[in-house]
This record gives C-alpha cells, structure tokens and sequence, in this order.
C-alpha cells in the first residue's frame, strides 16, 4: 500500500512559522496562527495515530506545533507586555480614554 500524505502537515509547519512572525504584530497574528495550528496538529496527530504506516510527514506536524505552541507563548507574553506598558504609560485613565474612544469609533460605523 502507498504511503500518503499526511493533511495538512505542510500547513500546519507554515501556520507554525506564522505565528513565531506574527508575534511582533501586537501578539494577535501569533495568537490566531497558534491556535490554528495546534487544532490542526491535534487532529492531523489523530488521524497519524490511528494508522501510523499510512502516511508521512509527521515530523511536519510535529515540529509545526513546537512553533505554534513557541509562537503563542511569546505572543501572549507580547500581549501581556503591551497591556502593562499602556497602562505604564497613560494610566488607567489614558486606558479608559482609549476604550472609550473605541467604542465611539464602533457606534459611529453602525
């Protein structure tokens, strides 16, 4: 029997690659890619296991959900860092100014 395939292990790989760049967009690139990814390595894993001598590249996926799960722990830690730093910066006063100015901006385009 010819061996097949794995799906998505290539996708998963680029996903996972993604998401460690998509850290320095603010963290939220990296955290959507990661979480794609890892869901995707989930079930690419299960669909692997359930008949190992059936398809190839597993290592792809493998080393996709390393990346993801790297890619999304620097992220959250972007995330985090950026939090801290607005309120540093403006205070909770400039916080709330922003998430006001926000949910203006959101009533006045519907």
């Amino acid at each position: 029997m010819e061996r097949q395939q794995l799906p998505n292990s290539t996708l998963i790989l680029i996903f996972g690659i993604l998401s460690i760049i998509g850290c320095c967009c603010y963290g939220v690139l990296g955290i959507i890619f990661g979480i794609i990814a890892l869901v995707m390595a989930k079930r690419a894993t299960e669909i692997y296991n359930a008949q190992p001598e059936s398809y190839t590249g597993y290592q792809n996926v493998k080393t996709g959900k390393i990346l993801s799960i790297i890619g999304l722990v620097l992220s959250v830690i972007y995330v985090i860092f950026m939090i801290i730093a607005l309120i540093i910066y403006g205070g909770f006063e400039g916080l709330q100014e922003i998430q006001e100015e926000f949910v203006r901006e959101v009533q006045q385009n519907q």
